[in-house]
């Protein structure tokens, strides 16, 4: 399966993956998914919102065990985000099966869309439009860097934009979903286990930062004359580095945009993308307000109008202690697998995170000996790929067939 799903969406001038929402290589993810159900005799089904759902037993019952995770990527992105947890998925079915286990609950796995966000700007669409948690409104005005709309890439891809929308009946289904995910850190490596469960996921958001200055000759306008949004913007990039050492959270200004862009003119717009997380709301709080300070006092110094627009926001998010505690205790059960079960919180959202509101969600991350995460250099070691498999696999049998 990995070796399937491998060279899909590769960009060659990276080595990254360029898997974007409703793009030809999302096509080709969404098809090797269903190739997989279908192959192993599962019910094959894509809902309103273009989640695709491959289903054992009768999900009408309404007490279903759901994993998975999704197939996207951010620009250039690595091979484990998202795929380890739909490649472990299918795995740990077939583990189960290799066991003789009988199902005593419906059982589904799931590859939720547009999780990363990276052509309309918007992480976890997927599944937030399932959990009503973004209208069929607030995604139809939803555009990518080029102007094309998601209804309108929807369309092009064979799936109908009006019919997206909440879908508390799906959820309905569900009583518990449990994601698998490379983690996004190191603490599992400086810790030595191969496998760790979820805590929590710190509160994070995005935050648009225009700095609006005056475009001009770069070749003939003095120094004093100018209003230059570049400098009250790189300026506000150092701020978001101290504020953040400070709180003990994360700020990064990762994707910019400049007018008119050209190397001799002074810019007249730098439009820059705040990034944080930290790992408590008011920590959170005054990690931003802090940099919202920061760039206003560098804007006025320089002449320069500034807007900031929140345009994301996820509060920390708490997975279900119960069901937390369930796969801490399944995994402690077999001396034999030598898995010890960390507990750790994360600073990267998930749809887990969004279904958590709606569901019972949990985790189970892989140890990443590099920490590094969203670059081509992302990287699991097989064995401990395997043992996430296994782990997945036994906290699958623990809820599904006992």
């Amino acid at each position: 399966m990995w070796r399937d799903l491998l060279p899909i969406g590769r960009y060659p001038g990276s080595g990254g993956y360029r898997r974007f929402a409703w793009t030809g290589a999302d096509a080709e993810c969404r098809a090797w998914f269903e190739e997989q159900a279908r192959g192993r005799g599962l019910a094959y089904e894509v809902d309103r919102n273009g989640n695709q759902w491959a289903w054992l037993g009768d999900p009408a019952r309404g007490d279903a065990v759901v994993t998975g995770s999704h197939l996207d990527s951010v620009p250039d992105g690595g091979a484990f985000d998202g795929p380890l947890g739909v490649v472990s998925s299918f795995a740990a079915l077939d583990e189960l099966r290799a066991r003789g286990a009988e199902f005593r609950k419906p059982f589904a796995l799931v590859n939720f869309g547009d999780e990363e966000g990276a052509r309309f700007g918007l992480a976890c669409v997927g599944s937030r439009l399932t959990a009503g948690q973004l209208t069929r409104e607030q995604a139809h005005r939803l555009t990518d860097g080029d102007g094309v709309t998601l209804p309108q890439a929807m369309e092009a891809a064979g799936y109908d934009p009006d019919a997206i929308g909440p879908d508390p009946e799906r959820l309905a289904r569900i009583g518990a979903f449990v994601e698998l995910h490379v983690e996004q850190g190191r603490a599992l490596d400086l810790s030595g286990d191969r496998v760790g469960v979820a805590s929590a996921i710190w509160p994070h958001g995005r935050w648009r930062f225009d700095f609006r200055g005056e475009a001009n000759h770069a070749g003939t306008t003095r120094l004093v004359d100018r209003r230059d949004p570049m400098l009250s913007y790189a300026e506000t990039v150092l701020a978001a580095r101290r504020e953040a050492e400070l709180a003990g959270a994360v700020a990064t200004f990762g994707k910019i945009a400049v007018e008119p862009n050209g190397v001799n003119a002074i810019p007249s717009l730098v439009r820059g993308w705040l990034d944080s997380r930290a790992a408590d709301q008011n920590s959170l709080d005054t990690v931003v307000s802090g940099i919202e300070k920061a760039a206003r006092e560098y804007a006025d110094r320089h002449g320069v109008d500034l807007d900031v627009v929140r345009e994301s926001f996820t509060p920390v998010v708490e997975f279900d202690h119960a069901l937390r505690d369930e796969l801490a205790r399944i995994l402690g059960e077999d001396e034999d697998s030598g898995l010890s079960v960390p507990v750790l919180g994360t600073g990267a959202g998930h749809d887990a995170g969004i279904l958590s509101g709606s569901i019972p969600t949990a985790m189970l991350f892989v140890r990443n000996p590099t920490g590094v995460s969203h670059s081509p250099a992302e990287y699991a070691a097989e064995d401990d790929c395997l043992a996430g498999v296994a782990a997945l696999a036994d906290v699958l049998e623990g809820l599904v067939c006992r």
